[in-house]
């Protein structure tokens, strides 16, 4: 919806305007529409919107209670936000505007932080509290929203963006050595509090930061769902879930309809994008907006889905938009793609989406996109053998991660190598956490809370905030991810992963769309590269910046150089692309 930024100082002195002002103009395409900023002693706050619910200027932000004594910053969308109104109206509370943002500050005057759970949506927020001095950070529950931070003694800056970070000076750039080795080992995911970066940290999803006015913080936790069934769900039969499932979809996805612009649809032709579709028909949508991206064949390797979304465009009779990009164009788009990150991001739907984004952008502000159904229905190939590995842990690292300790050893430079542990020892204990006793549902709700937030939710929120897209994410409703939760990991597991939701499916949407192969977003391209893609990784890997960082072994690089194609990761990506990627990215942003 919008880019935040903010600085605050603890020990008395004036915040840095400049500063601000620097953060806002490097998120400035997250929020095209209108900026604000406001400047209070000790803290200063900056707002980019994109306008999507109360189009007017009193929803402009930064949003200034004079009543309740509250200074706010916003990212988001509140779904249920006129109930929630509704709801304070009744305990009295006045309001001067109609959107979402004004909600979250009465409700945060009326609840306290317990307002986040009330909250259905996505968010990342900062509330200061002039009498108090106190300072309060939220972040939705799957961290949709980014909320990045960096403390330099007594000196404090938040952001959506990690350049917006770095856009206001004053920081280390240097790289993290332990989230190096979580980026080389788990597919680029990097845990929270961790990024790339040493002198930036992010806020966990599902969290509430409050400072005091010297800067002491407690964090809050408020969302953890126990996997597994619950209560009297043993006794449960499997068409009582479908029917409880297919009422969650239908909520999640009417929910998402709120904005006061058009909303669309992102297209893949998979069953999670054609199922919001057919839903939105169900719930009599009609003159829906969809779109879907293909691109060249490379080396065999199909780079579109368009019979699919064909089909389920034509069934519905959609306003369909089918977007081809040339190779030439890719390769020209790959440094904007790379700029977009707010990390660094190896999966090939980042430059997918990004193109993606721009051309739904020019027709829409808002789509509905279907991530985070493999994650939370079990959709992906690692899920089934959990169900019987004597050692989950052992059965996870195999699948996902892209090489054991000791080979990212051999492979990262002399100055680099410290073990390379830090990855697998972290999921042993996610998987060791209480609340999730059968093996697929330690790997579920290990993807679901963290991999999902670092990988395919910050995917998304960056690439179609690059263009002014907001994108809303139907399957990651809270109280959806909260039944599939509690569901029988074998109804999840069933038709090769998602069998309960395929099911659901069958009674909305054409079988030829579920009963299809599995699909990606495919970018051959980036998998199998050759040509100008080669030349492009092989400058970034051996140039002088990257021979000086040295982050990874020249023998290592030339063996990678000599045959890209022969070192394919676990979950099909190109350890190639890997290590020139985070080159790239590095470059691109000035850090390292």
């Amino acid at each position: 919806m919008c880019g935040i930024a903010g600085e605050v100082h603890f020990d008395g002195r004036t915040a840095d305007a400049g500063a601000v002002a620097a953060m806002m103009r490097s998120q400035e395409r997250r929020g095209p529409d209108s900026c604000g900023q406001l400047m209070r002693g000790r803290i200063g706050m900056g707002h980019q919107r994109l306008k999507i619910i109360d189009l007017s200027f009193h929803s402009a932000q930064p949003m200034v209670d004079t009543e309740l004594g509250l200074d706010m910053v916003f990212n988001g969308c509140i779904y249920n936000y006129r109930e929630l109104r509704a709801e304070l109206e009744g305990k009295g509370y006045r309001f001067f505007s109609d959107g979402d943002t004004e909600v979250i500050l009465k409700a945060y005057h009326a609840w306290g932080i317990d307002c986040v759970q009330r909250l259905k949506g996505m968010f990342a927020f900062a509330i200061h509290e002039r009498e108090s001095g106190r300072l309060v950070l939220g972040r939705d529950r799957f961290g949709i929203k980014p909320l990045y931070y960096s403390q330099v003694g007594k000196r404090l800056r938040f952001s959506s963006t990690l350049p917006g970070i770095v856009a206001a000076g004053e920081v280390d750039t240097s790289i993290d050595p332990t989230a190096l080795q979580y980026y080389m080992s788990w597919h680029a995911v990097v845990p929270p509090p961790l990024t790339i970066l040493n002198g930036i940290r992010k806020l966990p999803p599902a969290t509430v930061r409050v400072y005091d006015a010297e800067g002491h913080f407690t964090d809050t936790l408020y969302w953890d769902p126990p996997f597994g069934p619950q209560d009297r769900d043993a006794a449960r039969a499997k068409g009582e879930w479908e029917e409880m499932l297919h009422a969650s979809l239908r909520d999640a996805v009417r929910r998402r309809m709120v904005a006061d612009v058009p909303v669309g649809v992102l297209l893949s032709g998979g069953v999670d994008s054609s199922l919001i579709v057919g839903l939105l028909a169900e719930l009599g949508q009609t003159g829906l907006s969809t779109f879907s991206i293909g691109f060249e064949e490379a080396h065999g390797e199909k780079g579109d889905e368009f019979y699919y979304s064909d089909l389920i465009a034509q069934h519905y009779a959609t306003d369909h938009h089918q977007i081809f990009v040339p190779s030439s164009e890719l390769l020209d788009e790959l440094p904007g793609a790379i700029e977009a990150m707010s990390e660094p991001m190896v999966s090939y739907d980042n430059i997918g989406f990004y193109l993606l984004s721009r051309e739904v952008a020019k027709h829409i502000k808002v789509v509905q996109s279907g991530q985070g159904a493999d994650e939370v229905f079990a959709g992906y190939h690692w899920y089934p053998p959990m169900a019987s590995a004597k050692d989950p842990l052992a059965a996870y690292s195999r699948a996902f991660f892209d090489r054991d300790a000791a080979t990212l050893d051999r492979q990262l430079g002399a100055d680099w190598r410290n073990g390379g542990t830090a990855p697998l020892d972290y999921v042993r204990e996610q998987f060791a956490r209480p609340g999730a006793d059968d093996p697929v549902d330690k790997a579920l709700r290990l993807d679901s809370t963290v991999m999902l937030v670092d990988d395919p939710v910050k995917r998304v929120d960056n690439m179609t905030m690059a263009w002014g897209l907001e994108a809303r994410v139907p399957f990651l409703d809270h109280e959806l991810a909260e039944l599939a939760a509690r569901m029988p990991a074998e109804l999840k597991l069933a038709q090769d992963g998602k069998g309960i939701l395929k099911d659901v499916a069958r009674d909305v949407i054409p079988s030829a769309v579920i009963d299809r192969p599995k699909g990606y977003f495919p970018v051959p391209a980036l998998k199998y590269i050759d040509g100008p893609y080669l030349d492009l990784v092989r400058d970034a890997v051996s140039s002088k910046r990257a021979t000086e960082r040295g982050l990874f072994d020249r023998g290592y690089l030339d063996t990678l150089l000599a045959d890209p194609k022969a070192h394919i990761t676990p979950l099909r990506g190109s350890e190639l692309w890997q290590v020139g990627l985070l080159e790239l990215w590095l470059d691109r942003h000035g850090v390292g």
